[in-house]
């Protein structure tokens, strides 16, 4: 027991806690793709304020350690409000929310880059390549083991193989999942 005591005393002195997503916002995390000499990929958290499955998406999936662990080393995660104010330069185009109105509760206009993307149903989890192109786009809620596939399909370069729905069903198949829910 005593023991015990000793190695918890030692992990709160060192303060460690567990693993956390490291979000950027869209500026930081473009800014970071292109300064970088080996560029990440992009993981697109896209929510809402008042979308109820994109606060189940952070409490039960981003706070999972495997998925913080696994975003914070393959990609630059970015947690974006489609309905916020953020303004930032995409490809040489400036993206906000003229719209955005900021006395208002509930739902407010979607952003510009939200239009861009075609995305209008939340939580979407947008992937971007090493150059800020789009790979794909993820609708609704996913525990950590069905996010897991996602995260390694792109991460792994597999989606640049495996362009089929048959053969995407051949990968689920064979995919051997490791993270805990």
């Amino acid at each position: 027991m005593k023991a015990k005591l000793i190695v918890l005393f030692c992990f709160i002195a060192l303060g460690v806690q567990a693993q956390k997503v490291h979000w950027y916002s869209m500026s930081e995390a473009l800014a970071l793709q292109a300064s970088s000499e080996q560029p990440k990929k992009l993981f697109i958290d896209v929510y809402t304020d008042w979308c109820g499955p994109c606060k189940m998406l952070e409490k039960n999936t981003f706070q999972n350690p495997d998925v913080a662990e696994y975003l914070n080393t393959h990609f630059y995660p970015v947690k974006f409000n489609a309905e916020g104010n953020d303004e930032f330069v995409y490809k040489g185009k400036s993206f906000a929310n003229p719209n955005y109105r900021p006395s208002s509760r509930g739902r407010n206009s979607r952003h510009q880059f939200c239009r861009k993307f075609n995305i209008s149903g939340y939580p979407t989890m947008l992937f971007l390549d090493e150059g800020a192109n789009k790979i794909l786009p993820l609708s609704g809620y996913y525990s950590p083991r069905e996010l897991e596939i996602y995260l390694k399909y792109v991460a792994t370069d597999d989606y640049i193989k495996i362009n089929t729905q048959e053969s995407f069903k051949q990968y689920k198949q064979n995919f051997k999942s490791t993270f805990k829910d």
